[in-house]
């Protein structure tokens, strides 16, 4: 049970510095009367502050009063400074305390006699607000309609229809629904961006990729081309070898010695012929003279001048001239028998050098020319080795870029947060969809119990219309099969519909939450009820009172009441400011 055990004020509207409280926590039957000695007293009970009570405690819970007046109006205005509302309730064995002021602001919250730290202290607090509201399981505007009813609030039946859907889906638990899906909207959001992340993330991720393998393309078509470019230079080159290759540079270079040999043969047999020829000249002039020679010497002998043909007797000496003949024959003859002996040598010479040989056939015309082509074919064949040795440049680099630079694209999570996100989207439309089956449930188990305790409130308030529930949670009211309005209604009757509703709200509430041990009602008995609605009224607030422990303070300026009640709370005005008699028990403010 949420048991509100008491309300303490101070500078608070018209309660001044001198503190004033009350407990609620009696389950009594209490009336609230005002006595206004500054209108002269004796049955005066307008203006009085009846109403200070329960916008104290809307205050406190809600820091806000029940009607619109501003917070700062609700400053005492003589003193205009240290107002101070505390309010102490207890839930499921857990003490709080809420303490909240103006000038200066104040906003604390105590569980278990523990300020709570984490809660700001200067002045309203959104999160505190909340957490608040979370702990007595209803909004300002369910605390109106089922603890605190009086005539300042619109009608239920007087609200717009969202206003009247949202409340009684707050009532049924919807609401719940709603939070849970404001909640969840969150999430959706939250993943919504964690995929946009994972989506920049990988198109980055690609951008890279692509750049990167732009880039191993680019390598890839200058390997190619380089690969081209070393088989067209080997092709080539096998080309070029191959036409070297078609002459035999072995053979050639063998050829172009044999020539060198050849031709040195050539020129010893041609030394040879020329010495030869030389000797044979040589032997013929030799033969020739050798014969003029022994001719003179034969006409020397005959007495006959060689020269003049003459008689010899002319001669000086004429034996001297027949020995200077024999002796010039003489070395004539050894002159030539010596190149008779030349002759025969040189001959041998020849013969032991043999016929020329023939000279081969070549394509180079020097052997120079020979060794250079070998020299080309070594070289050429080597190069062919050393390009078939080169490696590729660009497959390093394109393999670095394959594993170093080619990032791998995982889609696991963003799958998982697109799964996510379905699931989310399927949960979200379940709970917000007005054709969801979990609001159809809820509505379902509830409605008829809603109608049912409306029904039994109204019959003993002594309603005659019929008002119920529609499962599209709009309303109905009839007479007598007549369909009627709110405004249809008198005073009595409205407020006699109000009440039911108020009551059976409040079954419904405590059906399905915590029960409320406190119930105000401000003047909806006086105004316009007559005297059947009023007994009927106060039998079921004394039932209330009796059978479900409730607490109820019956705000009214009907003194008839008060033998009809368990005690009764004086709030008195004089001097401009508000006090509370000592009928029931007064809490003071420390």
């Amino acid at each position: 049970m949420l048991n509100i055990k008491n309300i303490s004020v101070k500078n608070f509207m018209s309660v001044g510095n001198n503190a004033q409280g009350v407990r609620f926590d009696d389950k009594h039957l209490t009336l609230v009367l005002g006595n206004n000695l500054d209108l002269g007293g004796d049955g005066s009970r307008n203006g009085t502050g009846k109403t200070t009570i329960i916008n104290a405690l809307s205050y406190a819970l809600y820091g806000e009063a029940l009607t619109n007046i501003r917070r700062d109006n609700l400053i005492n205005k003589t003193n205009g400074k240290g107002m101070i509302v505390s309010c102490d309730f207890e839930l499921n064995g857990t003490e709080y305390r809420i303490e909240r002021g103006r000038r200066p602001n104040v906003l604390k919250l105590f569980v278990n006699g523990t300020e709570q730290d984490d809660q700001e202290q200067q002045g309203d607090s959104r999160e505190t607000q909340k957490e608040i509201e979370k702990i007595i399981g209803f909004s300002h505007q369910m605390f109106k309609h089922i603890v605190a009813l009086n005539t300042y609030t619109e009608p239920f039946l007087g609200m717009k229809n969202n206003d009247q859907r949202d409340m009684i889906e707050q009532l049924l638990g919807i609401q719940e629904l709603s939070e849970k899906a404001d909640t969840l909207k969150e999430k959706m959001k939250d993943t919504r961006d964690s995929i946009k992340e994972e989506e920049i993330r990988i198109n980055a991720v690609k951008d890279s990729n692509a750049r990167m393998e732009k880039n191993i393309k680019e390598l890839e078509s200058r390997s190619n081309a380089w690969e081209r470019n070393k088989t067209l230079k080997l092709d080539e080159m096998a080309d070029a070898l191959e036409q070297l290759k078609e002459i035999d540079i072995d053979e050639e270079i063998d050829k172009h010695n044999t020539i060198v040999i050849v031709k040195d043969h050539e020129a010893n047999l041609n030394i040879l012929a020329s010495n030869l020829s030389n000797t044979d000249n040589s032997i013929k002039r030799s033969t020739t003279k050798l014969t003029e020679l022994n001719a003179n010497l034969l006409k020397a002998k005959d007495g006959v001048c060689p020269a003049c043909g003459q008689n010899t007797a002319h001669l000086e000496t004429h034996e001297e001239y027949t020995e200077e003949l024999n002796e010039k024959i003489t070395e004539e003859q050894e002159y030539y028998n010596g190149l008779v002996v030349k002759k025969e040598d040189l001959e041998s010479g020849v013969l032991e050098l043999g016929p020329l040989p023939d000279k081969p056939a070549t394509f180079y015309k020097t052997l120079e020319e020979a060794l250079t082509h070998r020299n080309n074919v070594d070289n050429l064949i080597q190069s062919i080795q050393d390009k078939n040795n080169e490696d590729n440049p660009y497959i390093e680099q394109i393999e670095t870029m394959n594993d170093s630079g080619i990032q791998e694209i995982s889609w696991d999570t963003i799958n998982s947060l697109t799964s996510l996100k379905e699931h989310q989207e399927f949960l979200y439309k379940l709970l917000t969809s007005k054709d969801s089956f979990i609001r159809r449930r809820i509505i379902d188990q509830n409605i008829a119990y809603l109608n049912h305790r409306l029904a039994h409130y109204l019959n003993s308030i002594g309603l005659p219309h019929d008002v119920k529930f529609n499962s599209d949670l709009s309303t109905e009211i009839t007479e007598y099969g007549r369909d009627l309005d709110f405004d249809n209604l008198s005073r009595g009757e409205r407020n006699r519909l109000i009440l039911g509703l108020s009551w059976a709200f409040r079954d419904i509430f405590e059906s399905t939450n915590s029960p409320v041990n406190l119930l105000f009602i401000d003047e909806l008995i006086d105004s316009g009820m007559d005297t059947q609605g009023v007994e009927s009224s106060m039998a079921i607030l004394k039932k209330m009172t009796r059978e479900r422990q409730k607490n109820v303070f019956l705000i009214s300026h009907k003194d008839e009441l008060t033998g009809r009640v368990n005690s009764i709370l004086t709030v008195t005005k004089e001097n401009g400011f508000t006090s509370l008699s000592e009928d029931v028990e007064v809490v003071s403010i420390h």
